[in-house]
């Protein structure tokens, strides 16, 4: 019975892990990794000066 909890927890740890790695592989929101989005609103911001 011991084993079966181990090998269930093992189990558990590896989806977790395998599911964080996925994600910060694939990020739609590319940023600086708080989640804040400052990337994307610097990246849509106009540069000052230029009068468009």
């Amino acid at each position: 019975m011991q084993e079966v909890i181990i090998i269930v927890l093992f189990a558990l740890a590896a989806v977790y892990l395998g599911w964080r790695a996925f994600r910060s592989v694939n990020r739609a929101d590319a940023g600086c990794g708080k989640g804040c989005g400052c990337a994307a609103d610097k990246a849509s911001a106009k540069p000052i000066g230029t009068g468009h």
